[in-house]
């Protein structure tokens, strides 16, 4: 154990590791604000079915070509919209993802 009973070492070491950990903390919310403005776009059916999300999670917005409205089979277009809007948050989560992990160091992934 370091002199003065701090295993850590000394106060300048401690110092220095809440330097660290502070800008980690301003990094990762710069990082999160970025991801909250992105947008993803993603279709289904051929492009009968597109929407945007945003990195909030966010329905932006959607657009059905008039091909796809079969009153006959609404099931379909039920089915169109959830699979693009499924999507394209999968593309957002996907890109969240990538982004936090690549900001956490080795071991410290379950911490954030």
């Amino acid at each position: 154990m370091a002199r003065g009973g701090n295993p850590f070492g000394g106060g300048g070491n401690m110092q220095q590791l809440m330097r660290q950990a502070q800008k980690m903390q301003e990094q990762l919310a710069k990082t999160q604000e970025a991801l909250d403005e992105k947008e993803y776009e993603a279709s289904s059916g051929g492009g009968i079915v597109t929407c945007k999300v945003s990195g909030k999670r966010e329905l932006l917005s959607l657009s059905i070509k008039p091909e796809a409205v079969d009153p006959d089979d609404v099931e379909m277009l039920e089915d169109l919209v959830k699979a693009a809007v499924n999507e394209a948050l999968r593309q957002g989560e996907e890109a969240r993802e990538a982004a936090m992990a690549a900001m956490t160091p080795g071991g410290m992934g379950g911490l954030l």
